[in-house]
């Protein structure tokens, strides 16, 4: 029902209850509070109307606007998680090989290093103990091991001195480990075990 319709309708309730009041009095009060009602009724409908008519032209008026399409932002490149190694050429890797194993000391000169590491003991004030030795080969590398555990005594600056310059001496040679230990605090010398291992480009009769 539309706006129009529904005030023909309200002037026609109206007449009727002006004539329903000349005739019966309680009647017409009937008629009143209805009348009031639907009075109330055709407000809240007319005001429907209107805001669905607002919500209408407000939806035109949106689809008749010229809005610019939005531009997709560009979609970065995929980055690699994992960056590849260069490949090495094969010449340069038998190159390093070479080197590598041109580093290596001589195994039949393995006792001389030993007496090479006894006199810097004595040569930075150490007492040295009779060491033990152990030997290895190692078949993948193709490379031989000459594993020595020296124990000494002397003042903590001294055995530091004698590791470092073990190393300068005999570069084919690694610090394994050392370790320390003192029997009473007020003793300045200082009992440590050292490890050290030579490793040899020989293998032991002739393995290759």
């Amino acid at each position: 029902m539309n706006t129009a319709s529904f005030a023909a309708l309200l002037l026609r309730l109206r007449l009727r209850s002006s004539l329903a009041m000349r005739a019966n009095p309680v009647l017409a009060v009937a008629g009143l509070a209805v009348l009031a009602c639907i009075g109330m009724i055709g407000w809240t409908a007319h005001a429907l109307v209107q805001l669905e008519a607002e919500r209408d032209a407000l939806a035109a008026a949106a689809r008749s606007a010229n809005f610019p399409s939005p531009v997709p932002s560009p979609v970065p490149s995929p980055v690699p998680a994992v960056a590849l190694a260069p490949v090495v050429p094969a010449a340069r890797l038998a190159d390093q090989l070479e080197a590598f194993y041109a580093a290596l000391g001589p195994r039949r000169y393995a006792e001389q290093q030993v007496r090479t590491l006894f006199a810097l003991a004595a040569k930075n004030g150490l007492s040295l103990s009779q060491g033990e030795y152990k030997t290895g080969y190692d078949r993948n590398a193709h490379l031989s091991t000459y594993q020595v555990n020296l124990p000494v005594k002397g003042s903590y600056g001294a055995i530091w001195r004698f590791a470092l310059g073990a190393l300068r001496a005999i570069p084919f040679a690694s610090l394994d480990d050392i370790s320390f230990r003192r029997d009473d605090i007020k003793d300045p010398a200082v009992e440590a075990r050292l490890r050290l291992t030579l490793y040899l480009k020989d293998a032991p009769g002739g393995e290759r």
